[in-house]
């Protein structure tokens, strides 16, 4: 499976195989939920306390990406102009699309985010994962209780 495809559907970037999030779809209770590790090749999807704080630098470039696309597509279609309210109605368009769209794309930044630090590996049937050496067991129960 390549790269977008295994990003599209949820999969591990290490095995691009196994689901990173307990429920399928992201707009269900829960659905940030992630397993612990991937079912799959084992690899540890928090790879330290605080890992995914740094995809909301992800979440917000795809944002910032769709805004423009939208902005876009609103120019060529719709047309802009001086003298009617045609922005305004992109603003409402824009703002309703990124808030139906918010709970998929911080499921996306947060595989993106991970695929940032975790390879593919071919052999990964074969070989372990990596350890880190960065997490440390008593912090992430106090981040479990947190949450």
């Amino acid at each position: 499976m390549n790269y977008i495809i295994a990003m599209l559907s949820n999969k591990c970037p290490r095995c691009r195989t196994g689901n990173l999030f307990v429920t399928k779809s992201a707009y269900t209770k829960g659905f940030m939920r992630m397993h612990e590790h991937c079912p799959a090749c084992m690899q540890r999807s928090e790879i330290e306390v605080g890992f995914y704080y740094g995809s909301s630098y992800v979440s917000y470039a795809l944002t910032v990406a769709i805004s423009v696309a939208s902005f876009i597509a609103w120019w060529v279609i719709v047309g802009l102009s001086l003298y009617d309210n045609r922005i305004f109605y992109w603003l409402g368009f824009n703002a309703f699309l990124l808030i139906a769209l918010q709970p998929w794309l911080m499921r996306l930044a947060r595989r993106v985010w991970l695929s940032f630090f975790v390879g593919y590996n071919k052999n990964w049937q074969h070989e372990p994962p990596a350890d880190t050496g960065r997490v440390i067991e008593s912090q992430m129960e106090v981040m479990e209780k947190l949450s």
